[in-house]
């Protein structure tokens, strides 16, 4: 195992991720309603409004916010699933190991800070 990361640094961040991705669920839950989110979006478009353009925006947006929370919540699963693997923590562009503090933020984060900077320069 990378000695970059202490055993209790990765338990910390294990315990943060789970918490996440608890949460998220339940913002998910809470937003949707239960439905699925082709259910969900279906009942936005449907909803008595007099503006359909507005309506149609309306999808857009909650859709929007749906698929950022989808590509979250499977980050957040990938991240719990390697979590004490010898790579988790270590940034896939550069190989440096990620600060303790950047994975407290972002126990997901799969950069280094200047890796994620560039990725995003280039975006």
């Amino acid at each position: 195992m990378s000695t970059h990361l202490t055993s209790g640094q990765r338990a910390l961040l294990e315990s943060e991720l789970e918490l996440r991705q608890r949460r998220l669920s339940r913002q998910l839950d809470v937003h949707q309603e239960g439905r699925t989110r082709s259910e969900h979006a279906r009942d936005v478009l449907a909803q008595d409004y007099d503006d359909a353009p507005q309506r149609a925006m309306d999808r857009e947006v909650d859709m929007a916010l749906s698929d950022l929370d989808a590509q979250e919540m499977t980050a957040l699963g990938r991240a719990l699933a390697r979590v004490h693997d010898d790579d988790y923590g270590l940034c896939v562009d550069c190989g440096a190991g990620i600060p303790f503090d950047r994975l407290k933020i972002e126990p997901h984060a799969l950069r280094c800070v200047g890796c994620e900077a560039q990725r995003e320069k280039t975006r």
